[in-house]
Protein backbone atom coordinates (compact mmCIF):
# COMPACT_ATOMS: atom_id res chain seq x y z
CA UNK A 1 0.00 0.00 0.00
CA UNK A 2 1.74 3.27 -0.77
CA UNK A 3 0.76 6.56 0.31
CA UNK A 4 -0.67 9.20 -1.85
CA UNK A 5 0.41 13.11 -2.04
CA UNK A 6 -2.70 14.31 -0.49
CA UNK A 7 -2.84 12.07 2.43
CA UNK A 8 0.83 12.39 3.46
CA UNK A 9 0.60 16.33 3.00
CA UNK A 10 -2.41 15.73 6.27
CA UNK A 11 -0.27 13.52 8.43
CA UNK A 12 2.01 16.78 8.60
CA UNK A 13 -0.50 19.06 8.78
CA UNK A 14 -0.05 21.64 12.00
CA UNK A 15 -3.36 22.02 14.04
CA UNK A 16 -4.39 25.26 15.37
CA UNK A 17 -2.40 26.71 12.33
CA UNK A 18 -2.90 27.73 8.75
CA UNK A 19 0.57 26.72 7.71
CA UNK A 20 0.79 23.06 5.97
CA UNK A 21 3.45 21.25 4.77
CA UNK A 22 3.04 20.83 1.26
CA UNK A 23 3.78 17.64 -0.36
CA UNK A 24 7.10 19.07 -2.60
CA UNK A 25 8.48 20.05 0.35
CA UNK A 26 8.31 16.38 1.85
CA UNK A 27 9.69 15.12 -1.27
CA UNK A 28 12.73 17.67 -1.34
CA UNK A 29 13.41 15.85 2.42
CA UNK A 30 13.04 12.89 1.48
CA UNK A 31 15.60 13.29 -1.56
CA UNK A 32 18.01 14.94 0.06
CA UNK A 33 19.75 12.37 1.31
CA UNK A 34 20.54 11.55 -2.09
CA UNK A 35 21.10 15.03 -2.93
CA UNK A 36 23.87 15.39 -0.52
CA UNK A 37 25.75 12.37 -1.85
CA UNK A 38 25.10 13.43 -5.24
CA UNK A 39 26.77 16.35 -4.29
CA UNK A 40 29.97 14.73 -2.37
CA UNK A 41 30.10 12.50 -5.31
CA UNK A 42 30.57 15.21 -7.71
CA UNK A 43 32.85 17.14 -5.56
CA UNK A 44 34.72 14.12 -4.98
CA UNK A 45 35.30 13.26 -8.92
CA UNK A 46 36.32 17.61 -9.15
CA UNK A 47 39.02 17.16 -6.72
CA UNK A 48 40.08 13.75 -8.64
CA UNK A 49 39.69 15.80 -11.79
CA UNK A 50 41.75 18.35 -11.08
CA UNK A 51 44.34 16.38 -9.63
CA UNK A 52 44.60 14.40 -12.61
CA UNK A 53 44.89 17.42 -14.64
CA UNK A 54 47.52 18.96 -12.35
CA UNK A 55 49.99 15.94 -13.33
CA UNK A 56 49.21 15.55 -17.24
CA UNK A 57 50.34 19.43 -17.43
CA UNK A 58 53.30 18.46 -14.85
CA UNK A 59 54.38 15.68 -18.28
CA UNK A 60 52.76 18.26 -20.63
CA UNK A 61 55.31 21.42 -19.38
CA UNK A 62 58.80 19.15 -18.74
CA UNK A 63 58.61 16.42 -21.20
CA UNK A 64 59.20 19.36 -24.21
CA UNK A 65 62.34 20.90 -21.91
CA UNK A 66 63.85 17.13 -21.98
CA UNK A 67 63.35 17.08 -25.65
CA UNK A 68 65.56 20.67 -25.49
CA UNK A 69 67.92 18.72 -23.68
CA UNK A 70 67.87 15.76 -25.79
CA UNK A 71 68.47 17.71 -29.32
CA UNK A 72 71.56 20.29 -27.58
CA UNK A 73 73.59 17.21 -25.97
CA UNK A 74 73.19 14.78 -28.92
CA UNK A 75 77.10 14.25 -29.11
CA UNK A 76 76.99 12.84 -25.48
CA UNK A 77 75.80 9.48 -25.80
CA UNK A 78 75.64 8.94 -21.49
CA UNK A 79 73.31 11.57 -21.56
CA UNK A 80 71.08 10.65 -24.32
CA UNK A 81 70.97 7.05 -22.73
CA UNK A 82 69.43 8.71 -19.68
CA UNK A 83 67.47 11.09 -20.79
CA UNK A 84 65.55 9.09 -23.19
CA UNK A 85 65.13 6.26 -20.31
CA UNK A 86 63.80 9.48 -18.34
CA UNK A 87 61.60 10.42 -21.54
CA UNK A 88 59.84 6.67 -21.96
CA UNK A 89 59.33 6.64 -18.22
CA UNK A 90 57.37 10.24 -18.03
CA UNK A 91 55.38 9.34 -20.65
CA UNK A 92 54.59 6.17 -20.17
CA UNK A 93 54.04 5.68 -16.31
CA UNK A 94 52.94 9.25 -15.56
CA UNK A 95 51.66 11.41 -18.49
CA UNK A 96 49.11 8.10 -20.35
CA UNK A 97 47.66 7.21 -17.03
CA UNK A 98 47.12 10.93 -16.11
CA UNK A 99 45.74 11.87 -19.54
CA UNK A 100 43.18 9.29 -18.75
CA UNK A 101 42.86 9.72 -15.48
CA UNK A 102 41.61 13.51 -16.57
CA UNK A 103 39.40 12.62 -19.59
CA UNK A 104 37.67 9.77 -17.98
CA UNK A 105 37.18 12.13 -14.52
CA UNK A 106 36.03 15.19 -17.02
CA UNK A 107 33.58 12.85 -18.55
CA UNK A 108 32.16 11.70 -15.51
CA UNK A 109 31.56 15.40 -14.18
CA UNK A 110 29.71 16.26 -17.53
CA UNK A 111 27.77 13.32 -17.01
CA UNK A 112 26.85 13.97 -13.54
CA UNK A 113 26.11 17.39 -14.18
CA UNK A 114 22.62 17.47 -12.76
CA UNK A 115 21.10 19.63 -15.48
CA UNK A 116 22.48 19.49 -19.58
CA UNK A 117 25.82 21.28 -19.11
CA UNK A 118 26.07 21.76 -22.71
CA UNK A 119 22.71 23.99 -22.45
CA UNK A 120 24.40 26.33 -20.07
CA UNK A 121 26.50 28.27 -22.87
CA UNK A 122 29.31 28.51 -25.72
CA UNK A 123 32.19 28.15 -22.91
CA UNK A 124 32.12 24.00 -22.48
CA UNK A 125 32.31 23.92 -26.43
CA UNK A 126 35.17 26.37 -26.37
CA UNK A 127 36.62 24.37 -23.71
CA UNK A 128 36.23 20.78 -24.93
CA UNK A 129 37.99 22.10 -28.10
CA UNK A 130 40.99 23.53 -26.52
CA UNK A 131 41.11 19.91 -24.95
CA UNK A 132 40.86 18.42 -28.20
CA UNK A 133 44.20 20.78 -29.18
CA UNK A 134 45.48 19.66 -25.87
CA UNK A 135 45.27 15.96 -26.45
CA UNK A 136 46.41 16.04 -29.94
CA UNK A 137 49.50 17.88 -28.36
CA UNK A 138 49.89 15.12 -25.80
CA UNK A 139 50.59 12.54 -28.36
CA UNK A 140 52.26 14.51 -30.73
CA UNK A 141 55.24 14.58 -27.62
CA UNK A 142 54.57 10.82 -28.02
CA UNK A 143 56.00 10.90 -31.73
CA UNK A 144 58.24 13.01 -31.04
CA UNK A 145 59.42 10.97 -28.30
CA UNK A 146 59.89 8.26 -30.73
CA UNK A 147 61.45 9.83 -33.17
CA UNK A 148 64.25 11.52 -31.06
CA UNK A 149 65.46 7.72 -30.40
CA UNK A 150 65.86 7.12 -33.57
CA UNK A 151 67.70 10.77 -34.56
CA UNK A 152 68.54 13.00 -31.58
CA UNK A 153 69.07 16.11 -34.42
CA UNK A 154 65.47 15.41 -35.56
CA UNK A 155 64.35 19.20 -34.63
CA UNK A 156 65.91 21.95 -33.05
CA UNK A 157 66.32 22.31 -29.58
CA UNK A 158 64.78 26.06 -30.31
CA UNK A 159 61.88 24.42 -31.71
CA UNK A 160 60.73 22.94 -28.48
CA UNK A 161 61.49 25.21 -25.85
CA UNK A 162 58.97 27.24 -28.60
CA UNK A 163 56.74 24.42 -28.65
CA UNK A 164 56.89 23.96 -25.25
CA UNK A 165 54.61 27.13 -24.76
CA UNK A 166 51.53 25.96 -26.26
CA UNK A 167 50.28 23.96 -23.20
CA UNK A 168 50.75 26.94 -20.96
CA UNK A 169 48.16 29.13 -23.83
CA UNK A 170 46.42 26.34 -23.82
CA UNK A 171 46.23 26.02 -19.75
CA UNK A 172 45.12 30.06 -19.81
CA UNK A 173 42.12 29.64 -21.97
CA UNK A 174 41.26 26.84 -20.20
CA UNK A 175 41.00 28.07 -16.94
CA UNK A 176 39.68 31.55 -18.33
CA UNK A 177 36.47 29.80 -20.31
CA UNK A 178 35.83 27.35 -16.75
CA UNK A 179 36.44 29.93 -14.25
CA UNK A 180 34.86 33.35 -16.14
CA UNK A 181 32.48 31.23 -18.68
CA UNK A 182 32.46 34.44 -21.10
CA UNK A 183 29.55 32.74 -23.24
Amino acid sequence: MSLQPHKVARIFEVRGSEHKTSFETLTFFAKLPQLIIGIFMYNSMLVFHIISMVSWFAVLFYLPRLFVYHTENSANQGFLDVITIMEMKIYRYIGVPAFWATLLSGISLILMYPTNIFSTGGWLHAKLTLVAILTSYFFSLGHYRLKLIDNATYKSGKFFRIYNEVPTLLLIGIVILVIVKPF
